[in-house]
């Protein structure tokens, strides 16, 4: 099929039924920093970045640190960005036993480049990412879930650039993001099944589909209905729940942006300071995992193949 008829008619393939998960489910962070969220990206331009102060470092030590204590490996999707600014949080992402992976350059988001620039844009964040670690990076996450049915040739170009798996689809509707559409499971979205695609996990209620992978909600909720979300969407999927958060959120010092829109301020700053205790429960409550081990490895495995 070509590219533009995958744009107009994306081929979607479930997975084995017959993969066997391990009972883990997958923890993920987006390692950013705190003026590059879409929240801001009105208020703070990308030409005043090189004057704001970089914080990226120690909200993520602190992940790190907690990640230790609770004994959780997980994922880190990174920006190139930070990665030729901060190699060395990089490298020790990699040497603590968590997984790096790719979250693009500079968190642009996909619908707002051509192919060609798209291509270039992972060509040179792979590039840095694995210069930093001195490994192989083969995940990869869009940045603010922003692939879309009209660029699926998307995929194509990740698995040129030597991807195995993407973490790019949020399964419901917001004003920011998503693709309603999408399968709440794991899927192939090429006929060549060479890129795995591990939705975020959602929960559908009453009719509706609500957000259950962490992130702002996860703040902002009480912890018992985040919590309840979480594993009543991974039980309806019938598939490890994936959960992600920034470095950012967990960071109640960082500066504050008053001409933001109050919208935003209020997803960005609220329950900071109650997160890490959150997180504590979180870790306790279930078992956690680096995606490519808890999810991408049995789907391969599945189908006779190794990661």
């Amino acid at each position: 099929m070509t590219a533009e008829g995958l744009s107009s008619a994306p081929f979607i393939a479930p997975v084995e039924a017959s993969v066997s998960y391990d009972g883990r489910h997958a923890f993920t962070v987006d390692v950013e920093e705190w003026f590059q969220v879409g929240a801001f990206e009105t208020t703070l331009k990308r030409e005043d970045w090189p004057a704001l102060e970089s914080r990226v470092e120690r909200q993520t030590y602190a992940i790190l640190a907690l990640l230790e204590e609770t004994g959780v490996k997980a994922t880190f999707f990174c920006l190139g960005w930070v990665a030729e600014r901060k190699p060395l949080l990089i490298h020790a992402l990699h040497e603590a036993g968590h997984e790096v992976a790719c979250h693009g350059r500079d968190h642009r988001r996909l619908f707002t480049m051509d192919r060609k620039t798209f291509e270039r844009d992972l060509t040179v964040a792979k590039a840095q990412l694995e210069d930093a670690i001195g490994a192989p990076v083969r995940g990869y996450r869009a940045p603010s879930f922003s692939l879309t049915p009209d660029i699926w040739w998307v995929y194509d170009a990740l698995a040129a650039a030597g991807f195995i798996y993407s973490s790019s689809l949020y399964p419901l509707k917001t004003d920011h993001y998503g693709m309603p559409a999408a399968p709440r499971q794991p899927f192939w979205p090429v006929a060549d099944r060479s890129v795995l695609e591990v939705p975020m996990t959602v929960c559908h209620v009453f009719g509706r589909s609500l957000p259950a992978s962490g992130g702002g909600y996860f703040r902002l909720l009480p912890y018992a209905l985040g919590r309840w979300l979480l594993a009543k969407g991974s039980k309806q999927a019938g598939s490890p729940a994936v959960f992600y958060m920034h470095p950012w959120e967990m960071d109640p010092d960082q500066p504050f942006v008053a001409d933001a829109p109050w919208l935003s301020r209020f997803r960005h700053y609220t329950g900071q300071r109650a997160l890490e205790g959150k997180l504590r429960r979180l870790h306790k409550d279930f078992r956690w995992g680096r995606m490519d081990e808890t999810i991408v490895a049995p789907v391969l495995k599945a189908e006779g193949r190794v990661l």
